[in-house]
């Protein structure tokens, strides 16, 4: 699903954004809610970036990727964490494009979102390729999501990858 974000870019360069767990949901400018196998996912475009919050069982629980004020966790390479029988790998890369390859890429990501039915991306105003994308899927018991911020005017492409595990079925995540 492709949609344009009615709101000002507010997290204007990769270096603001930030990473946190286990945030209320913020408000959210597009969401799109997903069940993957019984998980039930809802992936939010915020002002910001992004928040996907996971439920199961019961127990919600999220991830944050966005310029979130205040905050002093700045966007890690990566992490790895068990909680329980619960395994959360993210990771995070920043590719940095010429203006050409930026626009193809840009537009490449965004027909590839927007076209998935577990797919959401949001455009914001003033460039066609200054964009959030969120991607999901369930592969052999386990759930994951994609992400893509777009910072056209420094030619800066923010991508992560997430992987929520489970070892027990009977377990609640805890992210």
């Amino acid at each position: 699903m492709l949609t344009t974000l009615n709101t000002s870019y507010t997290d204007t360069r990769a270096d603001d954004l930030a990473w946190a767990l286990g945030r209320e949901p913020l408000p959210a400018l597009a969401t799109l809610d997903l069940e993957l196998t019984g998980i039930k996912l809802q992936l939010r475009l915020l002002g910001a970036s992004h928040q996907v919050v996971l439920e199961e069982q019961g127990g919600i629980r999220s991830e944050t990727v966005a310029c979130i004020p205040g905050s002093s966790a700045p966007l890690p390479l990566g992490v790895a964490k068990r909680v329980g029988d619960w395994e959360y790998e993210f990771a995070a890369r920043v590719e940095v494009l010429s203006p050409g390859s930026f626009a193809g890429r840009a537009q490449e990501l965004l027909d590839l979102v927007s076209d998935h039915p577990h797919g959401l991306a949001g455009v914001f105003p003033g460039s066609p390729h200054a964009f959030t994308a969120l991607l999901a899927q369930h592969h052999e018991g386990q759930v994951h999501w994609r992400t893509w911020h777009a910072y056209p005017q420094d030619g800066q492409l923010v991508a992560t990858r997430t992987r929520v595990g489970v070892r027990n079925r009977t377990a609640v995540p805890v992210l």
